[in-house]
């Protein structure tokens, strides 16, 4: 299948082509408006979309059950099937082709993506939880699409962990993402962890987030490695709801990475805070695109977002658009952007303490990335995400470094001390 010739069909066409319920016709509707999407389209302009659309895919299609096995904490899905579930962990999971589809979602492979979906895999949370959600990749060179979605019931608190492992999928194209409904007075804490190595599979996941009166969102992204990808996300919120966002990329050699995103005020008093922090190294292009919208009702809302990149390169490229779109005068807004190289002042400043001009980078670097990781409030988590985020970046994480200690942390160490 050619992706990119769907765009030239009817809904009933489309419907009929892809073999989908009647339930999907929304889906149909909104993907035959929208059309496919081009290097021309708003959503993927800086993401090399059209080699992806045009290649003959074999889709794949898992035609027999799973068999689900028990986990320690980890809800999986293997190739869009649930393999393992957690024990001990009151979660409800199963499949079902209806689901509330966001009718205004700005990207067409949101729809496509649920056009393709036999069933949906829903994952119910009734009381407070902690668990790993890792998606499994096993086919090599195929287009796997698949779609789950996260009830949280009010008055719930919940943290999922969102893995990927993908090393046995190289050249495969993977369209999938998850509609979150996030109930009165409840919280989601969602940590996204991503590394991709160049040849890997291409994720493109599309996000929908609904998040209700007082009810809280906690979205961290990161997203490292020479492999491309794109995330894209619409969020509501609705009366006295929040969203805190924060994406960190580290993307080399000559990946494509990045968020686009529109954050959708409804309510009032309705808050959100994004922050991207973007590390762009070789030929790498960093992509924030990101738009809060204030609708008509959305009196006092407190919006504000910002993007920080460093380029350590000159073929590195950052691609930040954030932007607001207002609609009334009584809020608080704001957003900015800075993209820039490492300090020289503060290269300096260490180099003169001894540190080589290497390790001064790379400790300027990690400063700079650690602020995002460090806003998590896992200890668990902050120490894994160091880790991901030291390996992808320079091979090795801060406790192998002082396993071969090659002399640079006893200065290190001096200079923080000072």
């Amino acid at each position: 299948m050619r992706p990119m010739l769907l765009g030239e069909m009817t809904p009933e066409t489309l419907m009929e082509e892809l073999g989908t319920a009647s339930s999907k016709v929304l889906a149909a509707r909104r993907l035959a408006q929208l059309g496919m999407p081009t290097r021309k389209s708003e959503a993927y302009r800086y993401f090399d979309i059209e080699p992806l659309m045009a290649q003959d895919w074999e889709i794949l299609r898992s035609e027999t059950p799973a068999e689900i096995a028990e986990s320690e904490g980890q809800i999986v899905i293997t190739d869009g099937r649930v393999t393992a579930l957690p024990k001990g962990v009151e979660v409800q999971v199963g499949c079902s082709d209806a689901i509330d589809l966001d009718g205004e979602h700005f990207d067409p492979l949101y729809y496509l993506g649920h056009l393709m979906s036999d069933e949906v895999i829903s994952i119910r949370f009734k009381k407070d939880a902690k668990v790993a959600l890792v998606h499994r990749f096993t086919q090599a060179g195929k287009l796997l699409a698949y779609r789950t979605a996260i009830y949280l019931d009010a008055n719930t608190h919940v943290q999922i962990d969102e893995r990927f492992e993908g090393e046995q999928a190289c050249g495969a194209l993977i369209l999938s993402g998850s509609d979150v409904f996030i109930s009165r007075d409840a919280t989601l804490t969602l940590i996204k962890d991503e590394t991709l190595k160049e040849g890997d599979y291409t994720p493109i996941f599309s996000h929908r987030i609904k998040v209700d009166f007082q009810a809280l969102c906690r979205l961290h992204s990161f997203d490292f490695g020479a492999g491309s990808g794109l995330q894209l996300i619409r969020v509501e919120l609705h009366e006295h709801a929040r969203i805190d966002a924060d994406h960190l990329l580290y993307a080399t050699d000559h990946a494509r990475r990045g968020t686009v995103s529109q954050i959708v005020h409804i309510g009032q008093s309705s808050v959100s805070n994004q922050r991207a922090k973007n590390i762009l190294a070789e030929k790498a292009r960093g992509i924030f695109d990101a738009l809060i919208k204030v609708e008509h009702t959305g009196k006092y809302t407190k919006a504000h977002q910002n993007s920080k990149a460093i380029l350590l390169n000159d073929g590195a490229y950052m691609a930040s658009k954030p932007q607001l779109e207002i609609y009334i005068d009584d809020l608080e807004a704001s957003h900015g952007s800075t993209t820039g190289q490492l300090d020289e002042a503060q290269l300096f400043y260490l180099r003169s303490r001894g540190i080589t001009k290497e390790e001064a980078r790379k400790m300027l670097i990690l400063a700079f990335a650690n602020e995002l990781i460090d806003a998590l409030e896992d200890e668990v988590m902050r120490e894994r995400l160091h880790a991901s985020f030291e390996t992808a970046y320079w091979g090795m994480t801060s406790v192998t470094c002082m396993e071969t200690c090659h002399g640079c942390e006893d200065l290190a160490a001096g200079t923080a001390a000072k």
